[in-house]
């Protein structure tokens, strides 16, 4: 009987919002099989502003950041956050 866990990255969104700059939602999956047949499957969400370090983050993560999280993006964000 081994048993196995495995984390992924098993999705990753880029949402709009209406004050027009975008975020990055990351989804993990968190797998638990047990010789080789899937036993359990749960999820984890995280959301990346505009202003994130996304250094930590995947590569995957950080290239869809660098095309998405512009300057105007970032400006946007940081007037939103002023305005609060």
């Amino acid at each position: 009987m081994a048993l196995t866990k495995t984390i992924i990255i098993d999705k990753i969104e880029i949402l709009y919002f209406a004050a027009g700059y975008p975020v990055i939602q990351v989804r993990e999956a968190t797998i638990i099989s047990e010789n080789d047949v899937e036993r359990y499957r749960s999820f984890h969400r995280h959301v990346l502003p505009p202003d994130a370090d996304v250094s930590g983050e995947s590569n995957d993560v950080q290239a869809i950041a660098g095309v998405v999280f512009t300057e105007e993006a970032k400006a946007k964000y940081a007037a939103v956050q002023a305005a609060k």
